[in-house]
């Protein structure tokens, strides 16, 4: 059964992707909408108890660190049904990040706990938790990146969206979201000012998300000729204008993912990141608006590895497929709090 909570509600941020990623339709939206953490938190708690307790389900399978990962989380732990959490283990140790908090909670109640790198392996140890609950299966996300890729040609996806934007020339590509980059003024004429001081280098592609679209305009966003900012993209044009980027600006732990693979250099606009595996692999740094434009320079001018993170092979799904199999077959070597 797949249940989509309706979190991200925007059509730009949720009808596309199943569309594009040809995802089969959800047998529930509960269509929460945006809203505060605590209220959206709770409304999703609310609809997903009615479903669990109707479905009553061998296993809950969440992904991620956003609220309705740890809404579905604390009710099927409250229910006593067993939960297998998808990118477990991921830490920044910032714990004013929303996220943070909800993959922490998440990883607590959850009985197999699917790890995208061996740092997260690490984490989950030194936190206590079973091995027996821990499985290093590569990144899921991946697997779609890599499908993806084989089917299409991002140098023939991406002309269009450049020719529109009147870009012939190399560019760098931009994604801001996060509190920390957009909510306050302040924080947002720093990112702003990034920005155009990028802009001076080469045009800047930047597909912009709801949150922070006030916050980066009253900043003067637009008061550079050379920001071309955009709707929120569908996932193959998004990936096809990275894939073209000299490099790439962003507060994302997914495009810091995604980068890695394509072997596009990455900026990344924080001071610590729960993908530390994208560091020690090359392809990303983390910067402030201070260090942005010296490190840009730096990381052009080195090649990134070629050899991809352990088990970033496209094959992660498969091997979360057999673990739960394996498991369903015998709960009880599981040892998880929902199992009997």
């Amino acid at each position: 059964m797949l249940l989509h909570t309706g979190q991200h509600y925007d059509d730009r941020m949720s009808e596309v992707f199943f569309t594009e990623l040809r995802l089969p339709r959800p047998d529930v939206n509960l269509h929460v909408g945006s809203d505060s953490h605590a209220r959206q938190t709770a409304a999703i708690m609310v609809g997903l108890e009615e479903h669990i307790v109707a479905v009553k389900p061998s296993i809950v399978l969440v992904y991620g660190d956003v609220n309705s990962t740890l809404a579905a989380a604390v009710v099927a732990a409250k229910l006593r049904v067993p939960i297998g959490h998808v990118e477990a283990g991921l830490r920044s140790f910032d714990r004013s990040m929303p996220e943070e908090v909800n993959r922490v909670l998440t990883d607590q109640v959850s009985d197999l706990l699917f790890a995208t790198s061996p740092e997260a392996v690490d984490h989950l140890r030194r936190e206590g938790v079973a091995p027996s609950r821990i499985h290093f299966v590569g990144n899921p996300m991946i697997d779609t990146l890599l499908g993806h890729l084989a089917r299409m040609d991002p140098a023939i996806v991406r002309t269009p969206l450049l020719t529109e934007l009147g870009i012939t020339g190399p560019y760098l590509l931009a994604t801001l979201h996060r509190p920390a980059n957009v909510d306050d003024p302040a924080a947002a004429r720093a990112s702003v000012q990034t920005l155009h001081a990028l802009a001076d280098r080469a045009a800047v592609v930047l597909p912009l998300h709801p949150r922070g679209r006030a916050t980066l305009g009253a900043a003067g966003l637009l008061d550079h000729p050379g920001v071309h900012v955009l709707d929120p993209l569908g996932y193959t044009d998004f990936i096809a204008l990275l894939a073209g980027a000299r490099a790439v600006i962003t507060d994302s732990g997914g495009v810091q993912e995604e980068a890695t693979v394509l072997r596009t250099a990455c900026l990344t606009l924080r001071p610590n990141t729960e993908r530390p595996v994208t560091v020690s692999h090359g392809t990303n740094r983390l910067v402030s608006p201070d260090t942005v434009e010296a490190v840009l320079d730096e990381v052009l001018s080195q090649p990134p590895d070629p050899v991809g993170p352990p088990l970033w092979d496209g094959h992660a799904g498969e091997r979360i497929a057999e673990v739960l199999v394996d498991w369903l077959a015998d709960p009880s070597r599981g040892g998880g709090l929902g199992g009997p």
